[in-house]
């Protein structure tokens, strides 16, 4: 079988698409059968690491925005004539007649069109819908995010089929002690509300001693959200450090400090890097939202999102209270047996072979 990849994600950091597809990839290359089939990354760029996987590359120039999707890609497509295309960023061609697998993380564009511009917003709910329309099924990442595609793009259900995020557990480094250290690693979106977040560690400033706050992303809030001033206007500059990106070294030196992982967000389709801190002994505190209590079950402290009191008071116990943080943290094997990048892999490619039988 011959899998043609939109790789266009892989020359971007992590986290996000390109890190779920670079999974996936290191998986299907590992694997005892990987001779069976050929795998094509194309790419209007291909950097070296993306090379490194060792799969045929295909470098097609261009900028890598919806025009190239819908010209560039189907024109290769013709040319390779592969058994099916895998679109592993919400969108795909629309005039192709090669089978089409197109993985959809989230509508949130749909859900909660307000935030993001109009332009970005039209243009997002339109190519998703019909994607999602056109593909011979449809992959995401929870069974909250399902119902709400079949619901909102009227995609038959039996088409779209929930494969839950592996976990990457990083290498904890050697005698690293805990420190009173609250952790938020993730796209820095409005929905997250990182200010409150900010707020609420102002508030505990008097009575942890120690105490810091660290916060890695990419800031992409609309409108945007100046979190250094932020910081400033709180008088906790001092505690507070923002970084927009963190290789995996650095977050497995942070997932190691830290006593505290803090994902308070109204909207997700799935939710990682909170999984990602409980694997690492981090307990999380996240947003009581459905898709939170799927995929975090007992390990996680819920509050309601943007109630700067209850944030505050679920860190300070969590920083505080060894028995608080134990129930968490024994609750994770259970939940976290439910995440592996290996069986991710697997069923994503059975989704895939499945899509070119037909």
């Amino acid at each position: 079988m011959k899998i043609l990849v939109d790789a266009r994600e892989l020359g971007k950091r992590p986290p996000g698409v390109g890190r779920y597809l670079l999974q996936l990839l290191r998986h299907w290359g590992a694997r005892p059968d990987a001779a069976s089939r050929e795998i094509v990354l194309c790419a209007p760029t291909i950097t070296a690491a993306t090379r490194a996987l060792g799969f045929r590359t295909l470098e097609a120039g261009g900028n890598g925005g919806t025009a190239w999707e819908q010209t560039r890609l189907p024109g290769i497509a013709r040319g390779e004539s592969p058994d099916v295309l895998f679109c592993p960023a919400y969108t795909s061609p629309l005039f192709t007649s090669v089978p089409i697998v197109v993985t959809i993380h989230d509508i949130s564009f749909t859900a909660h069109p307000e935030w993001f511009t109009f332009r970005e917003g039209l243009r997002r709910r339109a190519l998703t819908k019909l994607s999602a329309r056109r593909a011979t099924s449809v992959i995401t990442v929870s069974h909250f995010s399902a119902e709400e595609i079949a619901a909102a793009y009227g995609v038959p259900r039996l088409r779209i089929h929930v494969i839950h995020h592996g976990i990457t557990h990083l290498p904890r480094p050697a005698a690293v002690p805990r420190e009173p250290l609250v952790l938020f690693v993730g796209s820095i979106f409005n929905r997250r509300h990182l200010p409150e977040l900010m707020a609420a560690v102002r508030r505990l400033l008097p009575h942890i001693r120690g105490l810091r706050l660290a916060i890695v992303g990419e800031n992409r809030t609309q409108p945007r959200q100046d979190l250094s001033a932020e910081a400033a206007a709180l008088d906790i500059a001092d505690v507070v450090d923002l970084a927009d990106y963190a290789d995996d070294e650095g977050l497995a030196s942070l997932y190691a400090r830290a006593r505290v992982f803090v994902f308070v967000s109204d909207y997700e389709g799935f939710g990682l890097t909170p999984l990602e801190a409980l694997g690492a002994g981090v307990p999380p505190v996240v947003a009581d939202t459905a898709v939170a209590r799927e995929t975090c079950g007992d390990a996680a402290v819920y509050v309601p999102a943007g109630n700067v009191e209850a944030l505050a008071s679920a860190i300070r116990l969590l920083l505080t209270d060894d028995h608080a943080r134990m129930r968490v943290l024994e609750a994770g094997p259970a939940v976290l047996a439910q995440y592996s990048w290996e069986r991710a892999a697997s069923e994503t490619l059975q989704v895939l072979e499945q899509a070119a039988r037909r």
